[in-house]
């Protein structure tokens, strides 16, 4: 089968191409889309000579063209160059590609795992803004033109395992395990002084900044009750969150009977990952397995939501609907950038992120490029807000 990647250089997508080199000939990359990481694109290039490259701009193009033309791979190999939102989608919906794996972080990755879905093509869902900020939409087309759309998300690749023991109808909560973060048990009058090097020390995960730190003040859950409910068609009300610093269980469900199956794994993207590529098959992963002879201890504990007050921020969002979860994640991007930056002090993004969806007006986004402008707007109301601060 050929697949496109979209977001090769990211980690999801290193750990796709793992995925696809233990696995043989049974995939083959026609693309990869990536941002500006050219050290690793192109020894994915030479690699897995696909016949299609994507990157972010055209000044990174024409530096990718000269990267190529230094290296040893003989022009006859190289791949079909192009750059922008337009050659993504054509990438994504590819006739010849069967799998696409969308793993672009933030709205970027929107455009074109929508074309995905709209072509009818099987998809990883590894991107959480393509559900927190289109979840309507990208939904309403899954469920128009019967795609695929297998979620790679720990938790959520979890929760669809768990789904599979019973009825839909049958099920009364779905449970998605926290960490907790590296400030789990720090004391809420001590998060002003943290620094940006201590949020990225996450206890288990190793992960991209910005969803690092979106962990440390508990959003990214915020975001995966979002995409929960969007998945599996559930209200809010039945998607609770549980804090579990062992991260071996990654999802619950209950049933009405009162079972609840769990799903347990080792801490590694290369399970979920091969779950979606190969479903509904279940082929052996080059992950490690657990050790039951192994004493062990598994903890859980509700969330502390008056110190980590995103995570309730983010129910309310998706409650409101329209575009107030667009809205929640764009303000959330600038706030996460500006911590970053040294601007503003770790509790300011929670505040950031309320005062922006207090500001922005909410609308009714009726295609992906009304969600784009939502986007765009709630990003400069959060930069407004940011320069007040300063």
């Amino acid at each position: 089968m050929q697949i496109t990647l979209l977001g090769s250089t990211g980690s999801i997508g290193s750990s796709t191409l793992d995925v696809v080199r233990q696995m043989g000939d049974r995939f083959q990359v026609f693309a990869l889309v990536a941002g500006k990481n050219l050290d690793l694109l192109c020894s994915q290039i030479r690699e897995f000579t696909p016949k299609v490259v994507v990157v972010a701009d055209e000044p990174t193009l024409e530096a990718l063209k000269i990267r190529l033309s230094e290296s040893s791979l003989p022009r006859r190999r190289w791949p079909e160059l192009a750059s922008g939102p337009e050659a993504r989608v054509a990438a994504a919906i590819e006739p010849s590609v069967g799998f696409v794996m969308s793993a672009i972080v933030g709205v970027a990755g929107l455009e074109a795992t929508y074309a995905a879905i709209r072509a009818k093509k099987r998809i990883g869902l590894a991107n959480k803004e393509v559900l927190v900020a289109g979840g309507k939409l990208v939904m309403q087309a899954v469920r128009e033109t019967g795609a695929e759309l297998i979620p790679v998300d720990s938790e959520h690749n979890g929760a669809h395992q768990c789904f599979r023991a019973g009825r839909r109808d049958e099920v009364t909560r779905l449970l998605l395990t926290a960490s907790g973060g590296p400030f789990r048990d720090t004391p809420a009058e001590e998060l002003a002084r943290v620094t940006p090097e201590q949020a990225l020390n996450h206890p288990t995960w190793k992960m991209g900044r910005r969803i690092t730190i979106d962990s440390a003040t508990l959003m990214n859950k915020g975001f995966e009750v979002i995409e929960a409910c969007w998945l599996f068609d559930l209200p809010p009300s039945q998607v609770d969150v549980v804090v579990h610093p062992q991260s071996s269980i990654h999802a619950m469900v209950e049933y009405n009977d009162g079972s609840i199956l769990a799903q347990a794994s080792a801490t590694d993207m290369k399970m979920p990952i091969q779950y979606a590529m190969t479903y509904p098959r279940r082929e052996r992963a080059p992950v490690a397995r657990m050790d039951w002879t192994e004493p062990r201890t598994w903890t859980f504990a509700a969330p502390d939501v008056e110190k980590f007050r995103l995570l309730r921020v983010a129910y309310l969002a998706q409650e409101r609907g329209g575009s107030a979860t667009c809205t929640l994640n764009a303000a959330d991007e600038v706030a996460v950038e500006a911590f970053l930056a040294g601007r503003i002090p770790f509790p300011e993004i929670a505040r950031t992120v309320e005062e922006t969806l207090e500001r922005q007006p909410e609308s009714e986004p009726a295609t992906i490029e009304e969600v784009i402008a939502v986007d765009l707007a709630s990003r400069e109301t959060a930069a407004r807000i940011l320069r007040g601060k300063g």
